[in-house]
């Protein structure tokens, strides 16, 4: 297997790396107006999946591209017996290279959607007679909010409550970051081409592009090794080659030993929780720091997991003495303030695998240049784990999409941001970024968190690179949340890892 082919499954393509990919292929020999074929072909097949035969369709054509892909998806759809009606964006003169051919190949009747700059006046009766509409209006490359007459071409096809097959992405939503800055058609399926895009798996294209076909149009993986994309979807295909194999002679100490830090008496369960997930997630050992006066609430509720008494600070320093403590965790209920700042000092000075987490990032929120310095000083890779709120106080200037400003966060961090969320963003320093798809709604929910800084946890502790293990947990908490199912709480999430650990071990071969 070539070293690149499970990284190239997962690969994400933005609309200026697409391009790239179209010219590549270009340059190696496949002609524009063919890659435009397979593109408008595979529109016309999913567009007739979801239709009788015979039915009416709607083809809305914008002036570029994506508009000869509807140009060809019209040809074919009449073809095959359907009743097409096209709409062009533009004039016919107007249009360029490969468009221009697809649209004289294409050779049937059309009228302007715009008529002297306004909506002609039977578009909102053509889009109720429709059965279904394809939007090859403008796809992923748009990075400008649709307003005036074509807005009330977008608001014409929701009002309809028709099916909408996309080409590329829904017209209005950009495709590198999935942002919709104004109206944007809601589709029912969008077939998009060679690799998706982030704006397929960023709120709220996202929920925006429905259904996602991605369609062979003779792109040659290839091209990818030129492109080097940097952004993912979050699948094991990106990080199996990095899951932690159990070797048959291992023992407990050789699977590692994460070491969480709890807080006090009246807020124990979200440490309890971190330590039984990152032990779930295939730690030797993990055990809970405590302090004194949380000693016997967390004795009465531990087993597997082991207990330690921590004073202070130096009790912290102190313990991190011992060797085999290879991951530590702090942030869930510990509490926030100076005591917190200074056990994150002593943490990231032991040079240990780091996950830092709730009030542990809070505990910085006034001085977040502070958190960073302790993270470039020190000699253990470090994972940080806000979600929105918490995001917003350590990079308060950071703006624009969600895929940037986690980037832009693990750069001035020198960390791995996991950016929490329904399409969480895991970033780290080099520009490498991934994104999830798989958490279902119900894991918002009190302490979910709190099991997911554990499974981060207890993958480094067995030696999992940083961006790999982040990315692991982050797919894992979601397949436990589908495990679970709706109603979970998040005890119920720990013991659901396990059907879904057993489903990787099985991918990633033989022990």
């Amino acid at each position: 297997m070539p070293p690149n082919f499970r990284r190239h499954a997962a690969a994400l393509l933005s609309p200026v790396e697409m391009a790239s990919a179209d010219r590549l292929t270009i340059e190696g020999g496949v002609s524009g107006i063919d890659l435009m074929e397979n593109a408008g072909q595979a529109v016309a097949r999913a567009a007739a999946g979801l239709v009788s035969p015979g039915a009416r369709i709607l083809v809305l054509c914008g002036p570029g591209n994506n508009g000869g892909d509807g140009f060809i998806a019209a040809r074919c759809l009449k073809a095959s017996g359907h009743d097409i009606d096209l709409r062009l964006l533009a004039s016919p003169d107007s249009l360029k290279g490969d468009a221009r051919e697809a649209f004289r190949r294409m050779g049937l009747p059309h009228d302007r959607l715009l008529v002297n700059g306004r909506i002609a006046e039977d578009l909102a009766a053509a889009v109720n007679r429709a059965d279904l509409i394809v939007d090859a209006l403008f796809g992923a490359g748009l990075d400008r909010p649709l307003e005036g007459s074509l807005a009330d071409i977008v608001i014409a096809v929701k009002a309809s409550g028709r099916p909408v097959v996309a080409v590329d992405l829904p017209s209005g939503v950009n495709g590198a970051d999935g942002s919709a800055a104004g109206q944007a058609i809601k589709a029912t399926t969008s077939v998009t081409f060679f690799r998706e895009k982030p704006g397929h798996l960023l709120y709220p294209g996202r929920a925006l592009g429905g259904a996602i076909a991605v369609a062979d149009i003779g792109i040659k993986a290839e091209v990818l090794d030129k492109i080097a994309p940097a952004t993912f979807v979050n699948v094991p295909a990106l990080w199996l080659d990095a899951w932690p194999q159990a070797d048959p002679c291992g023992h407990k100490y050789s699977r590692g030993h994460a070491l969480v830090f709890g807080g006090p008496v009246s807020a124990t369960g979200a440490a309890r929780l971190s330590a039984g997930a990152a032990l779930r997630a295939g730690a030797g050992l993990v055990t809970l720091a405590s302090p004194q006066g949380a000693l016997m609430v967390n004795a009465s509720h531990l087993t597997a997991v082991m207990l330690k008494k921590v004073a202070d600070v130096d009790a912290i320093s102190g313990m991190l003495d011992d060797r085999r403590f290879n991951a530590v965790l702090i942030g869930p209920g510990y509490g926030v303030g100076e005591a917190a700042r200074a056990a994150v000092a002593a943490l990231l000075k032991a040079g240990r695998a780091a996950v830092l987490d709730a009030d542990a990032l809070t505990s910085f929120s006034e001085d977040p240049a502070a958190l960073f310095a302790l993270v470039a000083n020190g000699s253990g890779s470090t994972v940080l784990t806000p979600h929105e709120g918490e995001f917003a106080r350590l990079f308060p200037d950071l703006a624009g999409g969600k895929l940037a400003r986690a980037r832009a966060a693990a750069e001035r961090s020198g960390a791995i941001v996991v950016l929490k969320g329904a399409d969480t963003v895991i970033a780290a320093p080099d520009g490498r970024a991934a994104i999830n798809r798989n958490a279902p709604p119900w894991l918002a929910t009190a302490g979910s968190g709190d099991v997911l800084a554990g499974i981060v946890a207890g993958l480094l502790a067995q030696s999992v690179p940083a961006f790999e293990a982040a990315c692991q947990s982050v797919w894992l908490h979601g397949e436990a949340g589908r495990h679970a199912g709706p109603g979970l709480t998040a005890e119920d999430l720990a013991p659901a890892l396990k059907p879904a650990i057993r489903a990787l071990v099985e991918r990633s071969g033989p022990a």
